[in-house]
């Protein structure tokens, strides 16, 4: 179980594990995007920690609207509509709570998927940020069917969303500016997916 504060204290953990990749991901962008995506996200997550120095972490519900809006508002391209829905939708599940425990994490997960299919139309195997989500998702219900414990669940997470994204190396691009590529997107790894882990294993690393 953790409190609002403490989501507050992961999201800023996030908001400076992005910032650090930064230019890595920029840099798997420029491969075969934008070459935008590190400095959008970068941007973005320093909107959130703006947005959230003065919520006093009693409404999780509210803290991951905060966190959506905000760079739904300031990442550019697809990324923020995309990770902005994402925490919008979990926003919805986590309403008025100020703790939250893993059938809410994992109920979280799924929200944030539900929204990005929604919006971005897109499914496992188009090389997107859900090929690292929807892996990291159904490690965590086999973990929580396991009768593993909270920390054991978040580690099969981080460890599905990282080798979800180095999987997309495989394959090819079939949304967004990186399906332009085609076959030739292929070798590359995805942006989204790679941006996606870090923020999961951010997760794991902060409660371990």
């Amino acid at each position: 179980m953790i409190s609002g504060e403490k989501v507050i204290q992961i999201i800023n953990e996030i908001a400076d594990k992005i910032e650090e990749n930064k230019s890595y991901l920029t840099e798997l962008d420029a491969a075969i995007g934008d070459g935008d995506h590190g400095l959008n996200m970068s941007k973005g997550f320093r909107a959130v920690k703006e947005k959230l120095k003065d919520d006093d972490g009693k409404n999780i519900g509210n803290i991951f609207k905060k966190t959506g809006m905000a760079l739904v508002s300031n990442v550019g391209g697809a990324s923020g509509p995309l990770y902005g829905t994402a925490f919008m939708k979990a926003a919805v599940v986590v309403s008025g709570k100020d703790n939250m425990d893993i059938d809410d994490f994992i109920n979280v997960l799924k929200a944030s998927i539900d929204g990005v299919v929604m919006r971005g139309k897109a499914q496992a195997g188009d090389k997107t940020m859900l090929d690292s989500l929807i892996p990291a998702y159904d490690a965590a219900k086999k973990a929580k069917d396991d009768g593993k414990d909270e920390k054991e669940i978040l580690k099969e997470v981080s460890t599905a969303a990282i080798n979800g994204a180095e999987d997309t190396k495989k394959i090819a691009a079939r949304k967004g500016r990186a399906s332009y590529l085609g076959d030739r997107s292929i070798g590359h790894k995805d942006p989204g997916a790679t941006s996606s882990a870090i923020i999961l294993e951010t997760v794991y690393n902060f409660i371990k």
